[in-house]
């Protein structure tokens, strides 16, 4: 199983789900098998995949993982609290497979696929919850949008967000299950890769409100055009209830072209008022790395915020915000102060202060559009600019050469004063700098990541100089945070 699923999916401590053992396995379509003491009546409290982070109470579902078996852990869960496991193996089963005697375990529901029956759990509980659904998906942005819009809506309502990027088949369920009914709002992120993928989210998180951020050149090798990543995305309509909502990006010319969905007028955010925008951003006023200022209107409503993270594509996600908090009934001043207590994520256009450079952390992911508007962002620097960027996966064979090139020719016409291109495909990033800055000394290619540590640890001021602001960013398989970890010890 991948390392992004380790960490434990829990609810508020000592808060018993409306959820039994006996629904898990009714839901799951599994073989519930009781312990001595078990009961089918008995509430659980929470959801683990890492036996680690099991507490009393808890369902462990144990995965196949890319090392190890998840159900050889199961004993352990149980050891620490858990009250079922959901498995595809029974305990003489992993006996025979391990050489090693039978492990003792409490109530378990045996399934044939556990994460399949993860699925169908998340998307029962998901039925019994009385509770709005903000489901957001789009090309690029959709954490950062996740975060103004939970941090907007938490000014008047309990709100339970998708932490991190648990975003794909693994992710939504687990989240849903994260859902207690102290909530009142859930704001779920959905990422997808390929056609089918989102009509399987939609299906357990079932929106009653529906954003798109855009339609961007991520995951071409799959969904091939951006009219392919907009039919694939426009899947989270396929269970949306149905009196939904539906707020579209009217600056993305896909999207702005939407008139309407299953009966349904979007409605759009964006800049200037544009036709049929229902919030939008005027006046922006950039504060350089640290925010910017904008007034949000909305039909007659006009007010100042300020968006304290730094870019115009977040003062963007401020309007989305305000979008989306519109619909659920939020006052000018709620969506002004939930704006101005937005905090970075990590990895996404995270400020990092040191005392030799600052580095602007954006290493999870990348695409030709977020990687040109990091861009946009290291270039407001009054400072020496530094770009460390890497290979963009997921573009098709036949389209990463061109797309890495605009990269390329794009951060050379943005006056970047050091651009690193770091991997095999980034030599086409390399090349198109190279062709299109009027100084070429300092663009540099390394091979992979080893290659550019290795320069950094033996000559880092050569690269990185004192004083100079230092974006990285990559997609994800190129672990840049290597980086970050290493120009944090400095």
């Amino acid at each position: 199983m991948s390392e992004l699923y380790v960490e434990a999916i829990s609810g508020k401590r000592g808060e018993t789900m409306n959820l039994t053992i006996g629904e898990i396995a009714k839901a799951s379509g599994g073989e519930l098998v009781l312990s001595g003491e078990g009961k089918s009546d008995t509430s659980v409290m929470s959801f683990v995949v890492d036996s680690r982070k099991v507490t009393e109470g808890a369902v462990f579902i144990a995965t196949p993982g890319e090392r190890v078996d998840g159900h050889c852990f199961a004993a352990s869960a149980f050891a620490q609290g858990a009250v079922l496991a959901v498995v595809s193996k029974t305990p003489g089963q992993l006996a025979q497979e391990t050489g090693e005697s039978a492990p003792d375990w409490g109530s378990y529901v045996l399934v044939e696929d556990t994460l399949q029956a993860l699925k169908q759990i998340g998307e029962y509980y998901r039925g019994k919850l009385d509770v709005k659904v903000v489901g957001i998906t789009g090309s690029a942005g959709k954490t950062s949008t996740k975060e103004f819009i939970a941090g907007v809506l938490a000014e008047k309502y309990s709100v339970l967000k998708t932490e991190g990027n648990f975003n794909n088949e693994i992710g939504v369920p687990l989240t849903l299950l994260r859902i207690q009914s102290s909530h009142q709002v859930a704001v779920v992120e959905m990422g997808i890769s390929d056609f089918g993928e989102m009509h399987r989210l939609s299906k357990m998180a079932k929106p009653d409100i529906c954003v798109m951020t855009n339609i961007g050149q991520s995951h071409l090798d799959n969904l091939k055009s951006r009219d392919g990543i907009l039919k694939a995305k426009s899947e989270i309509f396929d269970f949306m209830a149905e009196d939904g909502e539906i707020c579209l990006n009217g600056e993305d010319d896909k999207l702005a072209a939407i008139s309407e969905i299953k009966g349904h007028r979007p409605h759009f955010f964006g800049f200037g008022g544009g036709p049929g925008q229902d919030a939008y951003a005027t006046d922006v006023v950039s504060k350089g790395l640290w925010g910017s200022d904008a007034v949000i209107r909305m039909g007659e409503e006009a007010f100042e915020v300020h968006v304290p993270l730094p870019g115009i594509h977040m003062v963007l996600n401020a309007a989305a915000a305000a979008c989306v908090a519109g619909v659920l009934g939020l006052t000018p001043e709620q969506i002004a102060a939930g704006i101005e207590k937005i905090m970075p994520v990590d990895g996404r256009n995270n400020l990092i202060r040191l005392q030799h450079y600052t580095l602007i952390d954006d290493c999870y992911n990348a695409n030709p559009a977020s990687m040109k508007a990091a861009l946009d962002l290291l270039a407001m620097a009054d400072t020496e600019k530094v770009a460390i960027l890497g290979d963009m996966f997921g573009l098709g064979e036949e389209n990463e050469p061109g797309l890495h090139q605009q990269v390329g020719t794009y951060a050379a016409e943005k006056g970047i004063d050091r651009i690193l291109c770091v991997g095999e495909r980034s030599v086409h990033m390399f090349q198109a700098a190279c062709g299109h800055a009027e100084e070429t000394g300092h663009i540099v290619h390394f091979p992979n990541l080893d290659a550019l540590l290795t320069a950094l640890r033996q000559e880092r001021k050569e690269y990185v100089p004192d004083g100079c602001t230092v974006l990285i960013k990559a997609s994800h398989a190129m672990e840049f945070e290597k980086i970050l970890e290493l120009l944090k010890q400095e």
